[in-house]
């Protein structure tokens, strides 16, 4: 589980990276401010500025409005830090301590491979099952984004046009461009994202 710490512990410990570091990255990333995230679980300034360098205890609950509020699950900030060597922290992130995103009804996996959200590029692997869709809604993101087909075939579309991608094919659009994906195949489909700001 998240690590819960006491005041005055620092961010990183024996354990990795503490919850607080993971809020304020993901924080920046979806572009709040400490204001805005503060008024979105209805708590003073001071708290999430406290909470994000460690300097005040957090509750599973209190945890739970905060991921809640950055729109992802509070699994998101679970994952296995304990065996991370203090010299991979930061730079490697092994398969087994991958940080997972459940799209919750529609099946997808998205997993960061990124080792820290603070940069200006992140990857995502993402592992969408026969048939489904990320949504019938078209997303547009404030980054540029690119990705690779590992597995199985995906339907994208950019704004008005529409691609049918097989395994090995690779693709690039840009930040102003809505998109939507579907996989049409029979066997899960599973694309890597290169995601440029970071956006989760």
């Amino acid at each position: 589980m998240p690590k819960v710490m006491s005041r005055g512990q620092s961010e990183e410990t024996a354990e990795g990276i503490l919850v607080g570091a993971q809020i304020r990255d993901l924080r920046k990333a979806k572009g709040l401010t400490i204001a805005a995230l503060a008024e979105r679980i209805d708590r003073s300034v001071g708290y999430v500025s406290q909470i994000e360098r460690n300097l005040s205890e957090l509750s599973i609950p209190g945890l739970k409005s905060i991921a809640e509020a950055l729109e992802v699950q509070i699994s998101w900030f679970f994952h296995s830090s304990a065996a991370v060597p203090a010299q991979e922290r930061g730079y490697v992130v092994r398969k087994e301590n991958r940080r997972r995103l459940s799209l919750s009804g529609i099946g997808v996996v998205e997993e960061l491979l990124s080792p820290s959200l603070g940069g200006q590029t992140e990857l995502v692997l993402t592992r969408i099952p026969p048939h489904r869709t990320t949504g019938e809604e078209f997303v547009t993101r404030k980054a540029e984004e690119s990705g690779l087909v590992l597995q199985g075939q995906m339907e994208l579309w950019v704004g008005d046009r529409h691609f049918l991608l097989n395994e090995g094919d690779s693709f690039c659009f840009q930040a102003d461009e809505s998109h939507r994906i579907h996989n049409p195949g029979d066997i899960e489909t599973i694309v890597v994202w290169v995601i440029t700001p970071p956006v989760y």
